[in-house]
């Protein structure tokens, strides 16, 4: 129901956006971070929607792509974290460095979101850790930053973790040695010395 809203940006608030379609205008709550993305006033948009449907009333939340659409229903599954909640988690750490946070299980980088204290991080990554996996996290990060070689894809994730832990080891948290390591591009002749080279240029 209501998978998604398409029409023109009507109105840009702090919290949300009203988006009118044929004359109808669906207020549209969304994260902080969607604001870089959002087109000028009386242009054409689109959010993938979730409907929270209560006995006091009905609220739409909305998102630029899918992803960041199937983290919230992820979040949303969480005890203890509502809608609101979530949207307040994807306002303060986007959905690449919240899914490195939960499998480096960094609770402090999760913490800094409205709301959400060391209890609800830590529950938040013991009941997510297990949906995400090392090299589907960086896949998708690479996909969404367009840095996959047209070659096609490498199995670099061993090269990938080497250099990760060896960044834990230098002192880096988990969280910065994970976003560190996914930003640099791995070819086929690449060892995990190099990576971490290159890795230690990101900081």
């Amino acid at each position: 129901m209501l998978a998604f809203v398409q029409g023109e940006l009507a109105e840009v608030k702090e919290n949300y956006v009203v988006v009118d379609n044929h004359g109808m205008g669906y207020e549209i709550f969304i994260p902080h971070t969607v604001h870089s993305h959002l087109p000028a006033i009386g242009d054409k948009v689109k959010f993938h929607t979730y409907l929270q449907v209560r006995e006091d009333g009905m609220a739409l939340f909305g998102f630029i792509n899918r992803e960041d659409l199937a983290m919230f229903k992820l979040l949303i599954t969480v005890n203890g974290i509502g809608p609101k909640g979530a949207i307040g988690i994807l306002s303060a750490i986007s959905t690449d460095d919240l899914r490195f946070a939960v499998l480096a299980e960094d609770v402090k980088a999760i913490s800094k979101a409205p709301g959400i204290g060391a209890k609800t991080a830590s529950k938040l990554i013991l009941e997510l850790k297990d949906k995400f996996k090392l090299d589907d996290a960086f896949e998708a990060s690479f996909q969404s930053n367009q840095m996959v070689s047209s070659g096609g894809k490498v199995n670099n994730d061993g090269i990938r973790e080497e250099a990760v832990q060896a960044l834990v080891s230098l002192g880096y948290s988990a969280t910065d040695a994970l976003k560190a390591v996914k930003a640099v591009e791995i070819t086929s002749n690449m060892t995990s010395e190099d990576v971490l080279k290159l890795s230690l240029r990101n900081f």
